[in-house]
């Protein structure tokens, strides 16, 4: 009995050390790296495989919940800590002023990449000083959300390509969207709220609160803030809009029940709208946005300064974001490409029930194509703020030249801040 215990002692010593040996001999120089995102900011399946793709690396890949920004913003207060790899919303610029926190992505070879990616996106990453500190990740191609049913019934076009013909400005729309609430007994408004126009209409544009000096640019002639405003407030005085306010309970319930005929929005607001409208499958069609083609939202990654792994960050950035990745990325989880190749995918073209057998994939990879280069500055979320919350007033009754002099004036101030 003593001799059987003597005999299994050693053997567990040798089968510790044999397993303990070929443990870290087969990678004893792996690299942690860590890498902040948001649920469905990523595709998991595609951050499992890195491990796959890159032996030496290994992913402590963290989903952060809660208010995303904030906590970004807090580390790079801290100034000494955070992930190596991290990921940013379209809020983009607002992290220019502290661009010294991240590396260079030129100096680790983004060139080389450059070409692969829709040039609007990828400036959106690069700060006016020429520094770039994102890699693009999706994009937010916007197009016309509408019911082909209610279009119908109002005598208006139906087929996409006849919708954008006729449609296609915001004067024509407002014009057309007179003649749907008039044939369907003004039971119907045409689209949802004030803020959704003048926030989709600055989005056709390359020019809205700032130039790239981050000098104010919104009472010049160039910038499209008066003409997006004096447009979401003719909507308004036209009686076209059901003040809905976008992805609220009541906008559910307005979409489930018919009440809004259509809605200018990005890509992903088709997942939003199935969710919230599933009595309406089968109705519902896209067309390119009247007044041209926009983005509203995409995301980015970045490798902060305290990494001491750049280079590696830089290669599992550059190969979860390759055309094929991205390709996965959409099917997996309905992230929209960035990499033009990923665009011409079959799986772009692939039709779909909730829109009528129609291949929205097309629409809205035309209209990523036609995307305008534009600059939005640091403090553009705060001004965009400042104006809707104004022009929400006009939507219950305030005097829309009172309320463009109140929102001047707060912009102005908050300038100064």
């Amino acid at each position: 009995m003593g001799k059987t215990r003597v005999y299994i002692f050693w053997l567990l010593i040798v089968v510790f050390m044999v397993s303990g040996c070929s443990s870290n001999s087969s990678h004893p120089n792996q690299k942690t790296l860590t890498l902040w995102y948001w649920n469905r900011g990523l595709d998991d399946k595609l951050i499992q495989a890195v491990q796959k793709q890159f032996p030496d690396v290994r992913i402590n890949a963290q989903k952060i919940g809660g208010d995303f920004k904030s906590k970004l913003k807090t580390t790079l207060a801290a100034g000494s800590s955070g992930p190596d790899i991290v990921a940013f919303n379209d809020w983009v610029t607002e992290l220019f002023p502290s661009a010294d926190r991240f590396y260079d992505l030129y100096e680790l070879g983004a060139k080389d990449i450059e070409p692969d990616y829709l040039d609007w996106k990828w400036q959106f990453g690069v700060t006016p000083e020429g520094k770039m500190i994102a890699m693009p990740i999706d994009t937010g191609p916007t197009a016309l959300f509408y019911r082909e049913d209610l279009f119908s019934q109002a005598g208006l076009p139906t087929d996409p390509e006849e919708v954008h013909k006729q449609m296609g400005t915001w004067k024509d729309y407002f014009k057309a969207g007179e003649k749907l609430q008039q044939s369907l007994g003004n039971k119907v408004k045409l689209t949802d709220n004030i803020g959704g126009i003048y926030t989709q209409i600055n989005a056709q544009s390359d020019k809205i609160y700032f130039d790239k000096k981050d000098d104010f640019i919104g009472e010049s002639s160039d910038s499209s803030m008066k003409k997006a405003w004096d447009l979401a407030v003719q909507a308004s005085q036209m009686g076209l809009i059901a003040n809905a306010n976008s992805f609220t309970s009541e906008w559910n319930a307005a979409m489930n029940n018919g009440k809004i005929a259509s809605f200018v929005g990005a890509v992903w607001c088709k997942q939003i709208l199935m969710d919230a409208a599933p009595d309406t499958a089968g109705k519902w069609r896209v067309a390119r946005a009247p007044g041209g083609d926009g983005n509203n939202g995409g995301s980015f990654l970045a490798i902060m300064k305290t990494s001491k792994h750049p280079k590696e960050s830089f290669e599992v950035m550059k190969w979860l974001m390759n055309p094929e990745n991205q390709v996965t990325a959409f099917k997996d989880i309905n992230l929209f490409p960035s990499a033009t190749q990923a665009l011409d995918a079959p799986v772009m073209k692939e039709k779909e029930d909730f829109f009528g057998g129609q291949s929205t994939g097309e629409i809205f990879t035309e209209s990523a194509r036609n995307v305008k280069p534009a600059y939005f500055g640091s403090k553009y979320a705060n001004l965009n703020g400042i104006v809707t919350r104004e022009l929400q007033s006009v939507s219950l009754g305030k005097d829309p030249n009172t309320a463009w002099d109140a929102a001047l004036k707060r912009v102005k101030k908050e300038l100064l801040r």
